[in-house]
C-alpha cells in the first residue's frame, strides 16, 4: 500500500477549492442573470434559456469530444498536470474577459462562456486522474469528498463576497450591480489562478514509465490508444455499464447546477432569492459532502449514490409544481445535502473500477459521457421549454396570458429532465460489485 503525503492531500483538494468558483459565482450564479437581463436583453425568457442551454451543451460537446484523447495523452505522456495548468489557466483567463462585455453582446458572452466552461471541463480529465495518486484504497472516499466539501466552502465564501458586492454596489465603489458582477467576475479570475498553484507544486506525478515520450510521441501514442481504449471499455462490463448509469443520472445533476437560476427567472421569482438559495446550497454543501464521503466508507457507495439519485427526483418533482419563492430555499437545502455526495462518490467509485496506470485515460471517458450528458439535459430543457410555448401561443390574446405560458413551458422543460435519473438509477442496478483494491492503490 503506497504512503501519501498530507501536502499532496491538500494540493490536490486545493484545486477544488479554486476552480469551485468558477462553478459558483459565474456557471451557476451570476453569468444566468447577468447573460438574460444584460447580454440578451430584449430578448423573451424562453428565447434566453435556449440560447444558455444551447451554450451549455455546446461547451460539454466540445469537451466530450476532446477529454479521451486528452486523457490518453496525458497517461502516456506524465503530462496530467501540463495539462491541467493550461486548460484551468484558459478557463482563468475566459473569466477575466467577461469583464468587457457590453449590454446586448449576447453572441460574444455564448463565445466567451463556452470557452470558459471548456477550460473549466477540460482541466477537471486531468484532475480526476490524479485521485488515485493522493489517495489510497481506505481513504479514496474520504478524500474525494473532502475536494468537494472544500470546493463549496472557497466557492461559497468568494461567491458571498460577490453577492454582497453586486446587492450594495455603492459600498464597494461601483455605479450599479451590473458593474459589481463584472467585478465579480475579475475576483473568480484571480482566486482561481492564484489558487490552482498549489496543486503544480504539492502533487507529485509518479512518471508511467521510466523514459517520457516526447510531445509529439505522447499525441501520437494518446490518439493510437483512444481506439484502444473504447475496445477496453467494451469488454469490462462494470465500468461500461458504471459509465451508462452515471451518464443518465449526471445530467439532471449538471443540468439544474447550470440551468436552476435561469428557471426561477423564468417563473418569476426574484434574483436576489434566486442567489441567496445558491449561498444556501454552498455552506450546507460543505458539511453534507464530508459526511457522504464518510457514508461511502461505512455504509456502501452504491446505495449512497442511489439516495442522492432519488433526492434529485423527489427535487425535479417539486422545482415543477412550486409556487413560491421561499420554496426555492427548502430546494437548496436539499440539494445542498446530495450534490457534492453524488458527484465526489461516483468519482472515488469509479477509481475502484477502471485498470492501474490507465487513471487519465479513463477518467478520460468519464468526463466524456459526464459531458456528452450535460449536452442534452440544457438542451432538451431549452427544446422542450421552446415547443410547449408554440403549441399554447395560438391560445394566447394578453400579455398576462403570454408570460402564463412562458412559465408553463419553463416548468414542462423542468420536468423533461426527470427522465435521466429514473434511467440512471435502473442502470446502475446491473454494475457489478467493484473489484478488490490491489489492481488500483497498490
Amino acid at each position: 500500500m503506497m504512503r501519501v503525503e498530507k501536502k499532496a492531500v491538500w494540493g490536490w483538494v486545493l484545486y477544488d477549492w479554486a476552480n469551485s468558483a468558477y462553478v459558483t459565482t459565474v456557471m451557476a450564479g451570476f453569468f444566468p442573470i447577468f447573460f438574460k437581463e444584460y447580454c440578451s436583453a430584449g430578448t423573451d425568457v424562453n428565447t434566453s434559456t435556449a440560447l444558455l442551454g444551447f451554450g451549455n451543451s455546446m461547451a460539454s460537446l466540445v469537451v466530450a469530444l476532446i477529454s479521451p484523447v486528452l486523457g490518453a495523452i496525458a497517461d502516456k505522456g506524465s503530462r496530467r498536470k501540463k495539462f491541467l495548468a493550461s486548460f484551468a489557466y484558459m478557463g482563468v483567463l475566459m473569466t477575466a474577459s467577461l469583464f468587457f462585455l457590453e449590454k446586448g453582446a449576447w453572441a460574444p458572452a455564448v463565445f466567451i462562456y463556452v470557452m470558459g466552461t471548456v477550460g473549466f471541463s477540460g482541466a477537471n480529465v486531468f484532475y480526476d486522474s490524479l485521485l488515485p495518486m493522493v489517495s489510497t484504497e481506505s481513504n479514496i472516499d474520504y478524500v474525494s469528498g473532502l475536494g468537494y466539501s472544500m470546493g463549496y466552502l472557497g466557492g461559497g465564501l468568494l461567491f458571498l463576497l460577490n453577492v454582497f458586492m453586486c446587492l450594495m454596489p455603492e459600498k464597494f465603489g461601483f455605479s450599479d450591480s451590473s458593474e459589481a458582477v463584472k467585478w465579480a467576475f475579475l475576483t473568480v479570475a484571480l482566486w482561481w489562478g492564484v489558487f490552482t498553484v498549489f496543486i503544480l507544486l504539492w502533487v507529485q506525478e509518479t512518471p508511467e514509465r521510466e523514459q517520457v515520450p516526447s510531445l509529439k510521441e505522447a499525441v501520437y501514442q494518446g490518439f493510437s490508444q483512444l481506439a484502444a481504449t473504447f475496445r477496453k471499455v467494451r469488454h469490462l462490463k462494470p465500468v461500461m455499464m458504471f459509465l451508462l448509469a452515471y451518464w443518465c443520472y449526471i445530467d439532471g445533476v449538471d443540468t439544474i447546477v447550470r440551468m436552476a437560476v435561469d428557471y426561477g427567472l423564468s417563473i418569476g421569482f426574484d434574483s436576489k432569492v434566486l442567489i441567496t438559495a445558491l449561498l444556501i446550497v454552498q455552506f450546507v454543501g460543505f458539511p453534507a459532502t464530508l459526511v457522504f464521503g464518510k457514508l461511502g466508507q461505512k455504509w456502501d457507495v452504491r446505495k449512497a449514490i442511489y439516495l442522492a439519485i432519488g433526492f434529485y427526483a423527489l427535487i425535479t418533482c417539486w422545482g415543477v409544481f412550486m409556487e413560491r419563492q421561499e420554496e426555492f430555499y427548502i430546494l437548496a437545502v436539499m440539494i445542498g445535502l446530495v450534490q457534492g455526495g453524488i458527484q465526489a462518490l461516483s468519482r472515488s467509485y469509479y477509481a475502484r473500477l477502471i485498470p492501474k496506470g490507465q487513471w487519465a485515460e479513463f477518467y478520460g471517458f468519464y468526463n466524456m459521457l459526464g459531458k456528452f450528458s450535460a449536452i442534452m439535459g440544457p438542451a432538451l430543457m431549452g427544446l422542450i421549454g421552446l415547443k410547449v410555448k408554440a403549441i399554447l401561443m395560438p391560445s394566447a390574446s394578453t400579455p398576462a396570458q403570454i408570460e402564463a405560458i412562458g412559465r408553463t413551458a419553463s416548468r414542462w422543460s423542468l420536468a423533461s429532465i426527470i427522465v435521466f435519473f429514473i434511467a440512471g438509477g435502473i442502470l446502475l442496478h446491473f454494475v457489478k460489485k467493484a473489484p478488490g483494491p490491489e489492481r488500483h492503490f497498490s
